[in-house]
């Protein structure tokens, strides 16, 4: 496993050996082989298409809100509300959305298309698969970061694309029916509550009764395999769905920004705020960075298709960058720790 010193990646001062890459690949190969499994059932029929939803809505509404409440609140209220963390994150996420946009848009690109692919470029997969494959490569204290940066994605960066989305008319209602679309969907979503609920319970030291506590241990026990499996399912579905072709140059090149562009991003701006006196710890910076490094985020495929955006090019984004993740994140882990 990666070296590590009181919980904190120790760095080094030479390429990463065959052994250290293999070891990463040792940790990371289950969670990349569960998307192939769900893929492939999905693609053979073993999985019908009308039972994807159902595991869709069992991670999104059960398991998940329970892992995130779980690490939320043994966490420290102060790692939960790390200014320092959610700033360099957040510039990182805008200068991403912002790039993206700059060149993509144009005649052959409306402004719902290129928002959408803009927030598919800066939006990592960190609910159903950054919280526990961080967890497994760096410990339980990876949690709070981690939680600070999906606040951000779906608050924040998730808005800001949603907006973004509607300045070429794209919907018949306008911008401001939009936003209001989009601000109730983030309220009725779960996993923003559970990561407040978590961090009041961590505030408050609240400990939850021992059956009820079991209960949420099952639930978030179950998060990371069926979400993993669920990534695959969705994706396949979204190929089988989608005939239309799409440009070899309209995705594959925001595939590789999001693998390779964002983690370099994230780790430039963090060393520089660190240079500058910014409080942001050096196991917080490689937990970024590593975040920065995950395949699209799958539920961003949902989005376009919510508000009509080219939904088979946000597909094979996410397909993409799912599958080439397997390498590009495991060498992230080997030269971060």
């Amino acid at each position: 496993a990666p070296a590590v010193a009181h919980g904190v990646p120790t760095a080094r001062t030479q390429a990463p050996d065959n052994s250290a890459v293999l070891s990463v690949l040792l940790i990371t190969f289950p969670f990349f082989a569960l998307v192939l499994c769900g893929y492939l059932a999905a693609r053979r029929g073993v999985l019908p298409q009308p039972a994807i939803p159902g595991l869709n809505a069992f991670v999104l509404y059960f398991a998940l809100p329970c892992m995130l409440y779980r690490f939320g609140a043994s966490t420290p209220i102060a790692r939960l509300l790390d200014p320092a963390v959610a700033g360099v994150y957040l510039l990182c996420g805008l200068v991403m959305v912002g790039g993206t946009v700059l060149f993509t848009r144009g005649p052959r690109t409306n402004w719902n298309d290129a928002a959408f692919g803009a927030l598919v470029a800066a939006f990592p997969n960190t609910g159903f698969m950054g919280v526990p494959l961080l967890v497994a490569l760096l410990g339980a204290q990876s949690a709070g970061p981690t939680i600070v940066t999906i606040a951000v994605d779906m608050v924040i960066t998730t808005s800001l694309c949603v907006a973004l989305s509607r300045l070429d008319g794209a919907g018949t209602h306008g911008m401001g029916v939009a936003l209001r679309n989009a601000f109730k969907g983030m309220a009725t979503n779960p996993m923003p509550w559970s990561i407040a609920l978590g961090a009041l319970a961590s505030a408050v030291q609240l400990k939850l009764p021992a059956p009820v506590d079991k209960t949420v241990a099952m639930l978030a026990d179950a998060a990371s395999p069926v979400a993993l499996f669920t990534i695959g399912a969705v994706l396949a579905r979204s190929q089988m769905n989608q005939h239309e072709q799409v440009l070899v140059r309209d995705y594959v090149p925001i595939a590789l920004a999001k693998l390779l562009l964002h983690p370099l991003l994230v780790w430039g701006v963090g060393s520089a705020a660190m240079a500058l006196g910014v409080p942001l710890t050096p196991f917080a910076l490689t937990v970024l960075v590593l975040l920065a490094a995950l395949p699209s985020a799958s539920n961003v495929s949902l989005l376009a298709e919510k508000f009509g955006a080219h939904n088979g090019r946000i597909a094979r984004i996410i397909l993409v960058s799912t599958a080439l993740a397997f390498l590009s994140f495991s060498a992230a882990v080997a030269l971060a720790t």
